[in-house]
């Protein structure tokens, strides 16, 4: 049996079509395969290798890492240095900004992944406000382990009820459905820019009436920026954009470059629940593991050294410069979080394959299937954009 093969049999499958592309190597914003197949990867990943594909600082920390130490123990028992040094670089990324209680963001819990940090933080806004209802939006996207997808939409969650209860849904930038987050509330998970419905950017005036909303009536305001986070947009927290700062922030994705590793990140106050009443209150074998801390540490300090942030704006604009087309209907981005909308998922998808063959690789989106999704590495160059978009009109 040849590779695809025995991926075909014993690699588990989510549906009948995997893009079943075998990648050899990856360098940059290119894939590789196995007869030396070149591929611009516009997806990065889905919005992961935010520094490229084996940034040369990324793959030297891990090596570094390796050479001194990989798993010793549990989550938070061990004071390991790259759990410390990550901890400490991501709070120094937040410390301007204070909750409306005047509390900064400080503490960082460390997971596997942004489901595993919607998880924690699940249990974080419980525990803390001794409240049972969750509220998210409408088409949001949280992850698919059982909490998380609680908060998703029904096509995705129908068919593995039951699930969590007291979930409740709301319409994203509608003010008036505001009212039904109540004092029963113990949070509110929110996208600033709704990634798998498309990249829908939240109403600047709905997120600040939405954290006056959670003041109000003492819910946590929670912002998942497991895509959006980490310079995606061009800012390093989408948040930023806004001025409206969150209770308990999340990241994932984009954070590790190309490494597993998710966060939920709280200020000291809030966080320190789980430390009573079950001591011990969230506990993670694998989270925060050494080499995915340096990793992401790596990444951190690439985005800000090679000033990645202060480039996300005109390479999305030339993106939508270049995209132009009769068959395109709206293009809507935040920075390099782009989504370009055709008529129906009949008309994008022979051009998504057309593409691939052509050498661009892109996607679309859980539910926004019309959507082509575009997330490059933010190191992606105007030369490797106008190539790519070359490529995308010609497949239309």
């Amino acid at each position: 049996m040849n590779i695809r093969q025995i991926f075909l049999q014993n690699v588990a499958q989510t549906s009948d079509f995997p893009l079943a592309l075998e990648i050899e190597r990856a360098e940059g914003v290119y894939l590789y395969g196995k007869n030396n197949e070149k591929y611009i990867d516009l997806i990065a990943g889905i919005a992961v290798s935010n520094v490229g594909h084996r940034h040369p600082n990324v793959v030297n920390a891990i090596k570094n890492q390796v050479d001194k130490y990989m798993h010793l123990m549990v989550y938070g028992e061990y004071i390991q240095q790259p759990q410390v040094a990550l901890a400490k670089a991501i709070a120094n990324t937040l410390a301007s900004f204070q909750t409306p209680k005047g509390l900064v963001l400080d503490n960082v819990y460390f997971t596997n992944s942004g489901t595993e940090a919607v998880e924690g933080a699940m249990k974080l806004a419980k525990r803390f406000t001794n409240r049972h209802e969750i509220i998210a939006c409408h088409n949001s996207y949280h992850g698919s382990t059982q909490g998380a997808l609680s908060l998703g939409e029904e096509h995705f969650r129908r068919n593995f009820r039951p699930l969590l209860p007291a979930i409740s849904k709301i319409e994203r930038n509608k003010l008036t459905d505001l009212e039904r987050i109540t004092a029963q509330t113990a949070a509110v998970f929110f996208e600033p820019i709704g990634g798998e419905s498309g990249v829908r950017p939240a109403d600047t005036d709905y997120l600040k009436a939405l954290r006056a909303r959670c003041n109000e009536v003492g819910t946590l305001l929670v912002f998942d920026e497991v895509q959006s986070g980490f310079g995606r947009t061009g800012k390093f927290w989408a948040f930023e954009h806004y001025g409206v700062v969150p209770d308990i922030l999340l990241c994932a994705k984009g954070m590790g470059g190309g490494m597993p590793i998710g966060a939920f990140i709280a200020p000291a106050e809030i966080m320190s629940v789980f430390k009573e009443n079950p001591i011990l209150g969230h506990i993670s074998t694998f989270g925060g593991h050494p080499v995915s801390c340096a990793a992401s540490l790596a990444t951190l300090q690439t985005i800000f050294q090679e000033n990645l942030l202060s480039q996300v704006e005109a390479k999305a604009q030339l993106f939508k410069d270049l995209l132009v087309h009769p068959a395109i209907t709206e293009i809507r981005n935040k920075g390099l979080m782009i989504a370009v909308e055709f008529k129906d998922f009949n008309t994008l998808k022979p051009i998504i394959d057309k593409a691939i063959s052509k050498g661009v690789i892109t996607d679309w989106f859980l539910y926004c299937d019309n959507s082509m999704r575009i997330a490059p590495p933010l190191v992606i160059s105007a030369t490797e954009i106008r190539q790519a978009c070359k490529i995308i009109l010609e497949s239309i």
